[in-house]
């Protein structure tokens, strides 16, 4: 078991020098922060563990290093996260000797957390230390889905480009990697190599361009419930709203955009490890862009308190938590058949895997509706085509 102490700085900060909100009402108010004063314990009790990592090396941006910090004083502005989650906040990871140390050492915490059951809240740092989070996986042997708020696919063929551009490298390189599905939201075809995309599709990958997203953003909720581990990158929201970043682009999400997206997240049953990367408070203005990256972190935590764990129970027919649908298409053999929780409303696809197994696979209600057309679902094609690879 590790001491944490050995791994974490004490949480040190300047208080902020006007706060609108105090006493019971802030967010410090219902978590544990780890201080000089305070030092971390057995942490199994708690569900989420917040955990800066200031390391900019291996990336575009040196000032990322700085980012934890800046985050951390604007969430501490913001209002108490509402339900009975016990947070803890460790504290900023102590950096190591080379980028590889650190990577090292954040895969053991990383270990750690997720043994005690208590969900890691990444706060970067640059997005070159999610290679950690695939390390983690492959030490665990678990098979994992990975999805990325990202305006750029992290693939590149140049070997000189930095990490937090090419991470996608060494997870598809590593032989003992478990990642089995990616998934991107919100990319923007003039900033990726189209060989690059054209590669992830036959790899049966989901990239949903921003545009389609921004049509209707609800239908990327089925995506996160999905996924083991939820990666955002600053610079998928559009400058104007985040210019704290080494790669900003005119074009992408807004705040209130992103929030959502978080929020997403949060709620969803799969999800195991989170992150939030690539901010430099050294490009941005009046910490306009430390201010939104609290408040993805705020609505993602928001979500996490209001999480149904329903993905358990799918299975269970005679639970009278959820009603089955049957839906006929011309040409299929079988019916498509379609799951519905009669508590939250959300849908699901059951299909069968190389073993006749039943799979439950995440969709929206719109996925029904165009079954009941006679119209076969992108996401139950793509499903099906995963299962038999």
């Amino acid at each position: 078991m590790l001491d944490l102490n050995d791994y974490f700085n004490p949480v040190s900060i300047e208080r902020p020098y006007f706060q609108s909100l105090s006493g019971n009402a802030g967010f410090p108010h219902n978590i544990f922060i780890h201080t000089e004063n305070n030092p971390l314990k057995d942490i199994s009790s708690f569900k989420v563990a917040i955990l800066g990592v200031p390391e900019g090396r291996n990336s575009l941006s040196l000032g990322s290093s700085d980012a934890p910090d800046s985050i951390r004083r604007q969430l501490y502005s913001l209002a108490r996260i509402p339900g009975r989650n016990k947070i803890i906040d460790l504290g900023n990871m102590k950096q190591g000797a080379s980028f590889g140390d650190t990577l090292a050492g954040l895969t053991d915490i990383l270990g750690t957390l997720t043994g005690e059951s208590v969900f890691p809240v990444i706060i970067g740092g640059s997005s070159a230390l999610v290679s950690a989070i695939d390390r983690t996986f492959s030490n665990l042997r678990e098979d994992y889905t990975l999805i990325t708020v990202d305006p750029r696919i992290d693939y590149n063929s140049t070997p000189e480009i930095p990490g937090s551009l090419s991470y996608l490298n060494s997870i598809y390189a590593n032989s003992r990697s478990t990642l089995k599905h990616f998934i991107n939201i919100g990319y923007q075809t003039y900033l990726n190599d189209q060989q690059v995309l054209n590669r992830f599709i036959r790899r049966n990958s989901e990239l949903i361009r921003i545009g389609d997203v921004r049509q209707a953003i609800y239908l990327t909720e089925p995506l996160f419930r999905d996924s083991h581990v939820a990666i955002f990158d600053i610079s998928a929201v559009r400058q104007s709203d985040a210019p704290g970043t080494a790669l900003p682009s005119p074009n992408g999400f807004y705040g209130e955009e992103i929030c959502l997206l978080s929020r997403y997240a949060g709620i969803s049953d799969n999800l195991k490890i989170f992150g939030l990367f690539d901010v430099d408070p050294g490009f941005d203005n009046r910490d306009q862009t430390s201010g939104l990256a609290a408040q993805i972190i705020w609505f993602f935590l928001e979500g996490f308190s209001q999480k149904q764990y329903e993905a358990p129970s799918l299975s269970e027919s005679n639970s009278g938590r959820f009603v089955k649908y049957h839906v006929r298409i011309t040409d299929l053999e079988d019916d498509l058949i379609f799951v519905k929780s009669n508590l939250t409303e959300r849908w699901w696809m059951e299909l069968k895997d190389a073993e006749n197994k039943s799979v439950y696979v995440s969709c929206s209600h719109d996925d029904y509706l165009k079954a009941n057309r006679n119209e076969v679902p992108d996401r139950w094609v793509k499903a099906s085509d995963r299962l038999k690879s």
